[in-house]
């Protein structure tokens, strides 16, 4: 059993499946916001245009996951298009990212059920910060192994590009967190316009 598992780590994952996987995972988790959507419209009553309005905190806490799914996912996907390879520790912390991307729907959840609530969003800068996290843990499994990224595609200054992104949405995401004890809102309106 030892020898098994020895050589199973060793052994590289079929990355284009992972990639894909990954792909479909988010596309969900990005749908899955829509559907906490809802308006709740009393029998009998007409509806109006006010009526529309009245859950615009469901629709901001829409839109703040929405950007930062998308943000996510194109960060990913620009990672993926210079790592060309995958073992399983860096399909581990992929999974990993997955699982933050999964919950954000429920984080948006609370966050328009309880809006400015510090809880709320602690929680939600919470899951925004794991992901910042986990996005570099990805980025460093890759750069720690020689040939797992493409060096013909990435250049030096792209490298360092995406390294400052990566630590300045790490800092985001703990400033966030730190703020949404003292200043809720402040800490709502960063996670909207990032560092």
């Amino acid at each position: 059993f030892l020898f098994c598992m020895k050589d199973f780590h060793k052994r590289e994952v079929a990355f284009e499946r992972v990639v894909f996987f990954s792909d479909a995972i988010v596309a969900i988790a990005i749908t899955l916001l829509a559907l906490e959507l809802k308006l709740e419209v009393p029998e009998g009553h007409t509806l109006s245009f006010a009526d529309l309005a009245i859950p615009w905190k469901s629709y901001v806490a829409f839109l703040l996951s929405f950007i930062n799914i998308a943000g996510f996912w194109r960060t990913h996907h620009q990672i993926y298009s210079y790592i060309h390879k995958m073992d399983t520790v860096s399909m581990a912390y992929n999974f990993c990212w997955l699982f933050f991307i999964v919950t954000l729907p429920f984080s948006t959840n609370v966050l328009s059920n309880h809006f400015g609530n510090a809880v709320a969003i602690f929680l939600y800068s919470s899951n925004i910060f794991a992901l910042s996290i986990l996005q570099n843990f990805i980025w460093d499994s890759a750069e720690a192994k020689k040939d797992f990224i493409n060096e013909n595609v990435v250049t030096e200054a792209e490298r360092s590009r995406l390294r400052v992104m990566f630590n300045l949405d790490m800092i985001n995401g703990l400033l966030c967190i730190a703020l949404s004890f003292f200043y809720p809102t402040l800490a709502f309106f960063l996670l909207f316009f990032k560092i």
